[in-house]
């Protein structure tokens, strides 16, 4: 299996074809509408309207997992994020992205790129610090630690990098970047 061969339903009900996006590059990232991290759908637009002409796509997979902060039914999610940030990105269907019920996209960019670290700083610290409250093993395993998990596929379809929350979105820009 590699990403082209997986589908993801969109919010209209419809399955998107990751082939679809055969030769660009892809930021795949798990949202929420009430997160500290919800501010980054601004940078997430502006990269979209800079390099998408060029060949990049962003897939927009809204969680309600992580502390309830995507409560809205996929219209509502859908309405907030273009009345506050524009966005003009695909949204998928809100989806959970660990556990039994997790969707197949989220479970292969996992098993491709796991966890590294939360990088440094304020954020990076008490990210860490809340994490091994909930789970003290949680940077040995892949799972999705929070909303906002970056996964860049670099336009051979391959997984090139994973950006946890906290890392700066100037540094996830540079490295989509390059690949463009």
């Amino acid at each position: 299996m590699n990403f082209y061969d997986l589908r993801v339903e969109a919010a209209d009900g419809s399955m998107v074809s990751m082939s679809n996006f055969k030769g660009k590059v892809v930021l795949v990232v798990n949202t929420a509408t009430g997160c500290g991290f919800t501010p980054q759908y601004k940078s997430l637009e502006e990269m979209y309207e800079k390099y998408n002409e060029k060949g990049f796509e962003i897939i927009d997979v809204p969680c309600n997992q992580f502390r309830d902060q995507t409560p809205g039914t996929d219209e509502e999610i859908h309405e907030f994020c273009t009345l506050n940030y524009n966005t003009k990105f695909p949204q998928m269907k809100k989806s959970d992205v660990n556990g039994e019920n997790e969707i197949e996209l989220f479970r292969y960019l996992k098993s491709e790129k796991g966890f590294e670290s939360f990088g440094s700083g304020i954020k990076a610290l008490g990210m860490a610090a809340m994490l091994k409250m909930i789970d003290k093993d949680y940077k040995n395993n892949p799972d999705i630690k929070w909303n906002f998990t970056k996964f860049v596929i670099d336009r051979e379809g391959k997984v090139a990098a994973r950006f946890e929350p906290t890392i700066d979105m100037k540094k996830v820009e540079e490295f989509v970047a390059s690949l463009i």
